[in-house]
């Protein structure tokens, strides 16, 4: 996308606003009219100071008094136009953000996996502020820029054609000399732009493990690659900076000559007596109002192209395809009866290569069936591909013999209780956490879900409790006491199919065996996939599966596992040899 395309798409979010738009126009008009009498106003009042005890006095007051009054109406137009433009740009950028936010929440798993964090917060930050500034630096040089220019060209060709010509071949030279320089300069701001996002991706990351950096002793290296990366910024920066900033004093200088050549001409024309001196004195301010928008435009040209590079980055994830649309006759899932089916399943996060194939599961209705396996083995990926986190690239899964590409996203993943090994709080109560997939339950609910997740005893010690607000993530809460917080929040929500990887790795064993109890009352009648490294949670299983490579080589209970003496026996075996 070109600056053109990028501008033109931008100026299409100004549309809801077009009567502040034209608000903010008929106050530039104004505006520039005050400003173009005034040079009218001066030129007259020195025509009516001729010489020593030749003043028109009368006549000099006069016009005082008017360009007085044209002064504090230009001012005060000036104002109202500064508030409307500020009020379309907040408007826009509102519109953006918002949008942006939207699209990330229906963007498919595969971008967040692939995307920093930081880099997708910079874009709601830095380069909303980028835009923001651009848009107004922007609409006011535009509104002004329009209405001066040619106002103070009718008036220049009014008081001497010949001058007005020398002012109009300058014009072009302005023009091209900031149009060459801010071509190779835009490439910067791109860069700019991108490395700045991956700066704040990385200061994300550290910030966020800081437990981990101060342990293993990183802080020198974690320091390095920050000045690493903050070194590219900052000579990026300088040099965007620097041609940014050449458009200013290169059209300052052509406007220079040009007004050194216009004062000659005009002074010769005073002596010849074919112009007044308050005339030449007119004409010399108007050319000066004439290069102001052109000035102005080189001034700003930083700003303008940091928003435009701000921009595209923008526009680049607003035109990124989301989650594959939804069938146009997709049903909804109410409640299912928990019969789920892999036929021929196979899947890639990299076509190159393939993670699962030809994968084939059929799980009856309350069937509790445990997943094991090395890392990178598939078992997360069958979870994701379960509830549409991603889409499979063959076979097909069903609920209750229904292809679940059949179901509307919400539907089916309403059906679905899901607890991770990575907990995720946000900055509410700890009545909001527990409640934040059944924002209308009764306080009754919400503390029976809290106590059958063994939750309730440690938050009547915290210092508000349920009232209690959560830090951040909660930085405030142990990654135990977290744990039982989002378990307890899938509890309250009850569904009928229930999702449990690692959920008990970060609970000391005691408190496992009493979630344990809590899970088997909560999955009676459901079925439930369980992925645990901890093999004494999946004992009671209806059926193991081992995964390998992406696929089953081992299937069956507990004991007919250890019975076979395979991969199982010997995971199992290196978890309990001691005992």
């Amino acid at each position: 996308m070109n600056t053109r395309e990028t501008w033109t798409r931008l100026m299409g979010y100004t549309k809801p606003y077009r009567l502040t738009a034209i608000c903010a126009a008929i106050c530039a008009i104004l505006s520039v009219l005050a400003s173009l009498a005034s040079p009218l106003l001066i030129g007259r009042a020195v025509d009516s100071m001729v010489g020593t005890g030749r003043v028109d006095f009368d006549a000099l007051t006069g016009l005082l008094g008017a360009l007085a009054a044209v002064c504090v109406v230009g001012g005060f137009f000036g104002w109202l136009l500064t508030q409307y433009t500020n009020r379309v740009a907040c408007q826009v950028v509102y519109d953006l953000r918002g949008e942006l936010f939207d699209q990330l929440n229906v963007l498919p798993l595969r971008f967040h996996d692939n995307h920093a964090q930081g880099d997708s917060i910079s874009r709601f930050v830095n380069d909303m502020d980028a835009i923001s500034d651009g848009l107004l630096q922007g609409f006011s040089t535009l509104l002004t820029g329009i209405v001066t220019v040619g106002g103070a060209l009718v008036l220049m060709l009014y008081i001497s054609p010949l001058m007005t010509l020398v002012v109009l071949l300058s014009a072009p030279a302005s023009y091209g000399v900031a149009r060459f320089i801010t071509i190779r300069s835009q490439q910067l701001f791109r860069e700019q732009a991108k490395i700045m996002g991956e700066l704040n991706g990385y200061v994300e990351e550290i910030i966020g493990g800081q437990k981990v950096v101060q342990t293993c002793l990183y802080e020198e290296r974690s320091l390095q690659h920050f000045r690493e990366r903050n070194e590219t910024l900052y000579q990026t920066g300088v040099k965007s900076q620097f041609f940014g900033s050449l458009p200013g004093p290169t059209t300052r200088l052509v406007n220079n000559i040009t007004f050194s050549v216009i004062a000659v001409i005009g002074s010769t024309l005073v002596i010849m007596d074919h112009l007044t001196v308050g005339d030449l004195s007119s004409f010399l301010i108007f050319s000066n109002l004439f290069a102001k928008p052109f000035n102005e435009i080189t001034g700003v040209i930083t700003q303008l192209q940091s928003a435009t590079a701000s921009a595209q980055r923008i526009f680049r994830i607003l035109d990124l395809q989301p989650e594959r649309p939804e069938d146009s006759n997709a049903a909804l899932l109410a409640t299912a009866r928990g019969w789920i089916t892999f036929e021929r399943v196979s899947f890639a996060y990299n076509l190159e290569r393939p993670l699962i194939s030809d994968f084939s599961l059929e799980v009856k209705p309350g069937t509790r069936v445990a997943i094991v396996g090395q890392t990178g083995a598939g078992k997360t990926t069958l979870v994701n591909l379960l509830m549409r986190f991603y889409d499979v690239d063959g076979g097909s899964i069903k609920i209750d013999g229904v292809n679940i590409n059949h179901f509307t996203r919400d539907s089916l993943r309403r059906n679905f209780g899901m607890v991770l090994q990575e907990t995720w709080l946000y900055g509410g109560t700890i009545r909001d956490n527990i409640a934040y997939g059944k924002p209308d339950a009764s306080e009754e609910d919400i503390i029976a879900a809290a106590k059958a997740a063994n939750a309730h005893s440690f938050i009547k010690r915290l210092p508000d409790g349920y009232d209690t607000v959560v830090r951040g993530s909660g930085d405030n809460l142990s990654q135990g006491q977290k744990q039982l917080l989002t378990i307890a929040r899938v509890m309250l929500v009850d569904p009928p199919m229930l999702i449990l990887d690692e959920a008990t790795s970060s609970i000391d064993t005691l408190t496992e065996i009493r979630i344990q109890q809590a899970f088997l009352t909560m999955i009676a009648g459901r079925t439930n996939f369980i992925i645990a490294h901890r093999l004494s949670t999946i004992r009671e299983s209806d059926i193991i599966l081992y995964m390998k490579d992406g696929d089953i080589v081992e299937k069956g209970t507990h004991d007919e596992l250890l019975a076979s003496g395979g991969y199982y026996a010997g995971l199992y075996s290196s978890q309990f040899a001691a005992v």
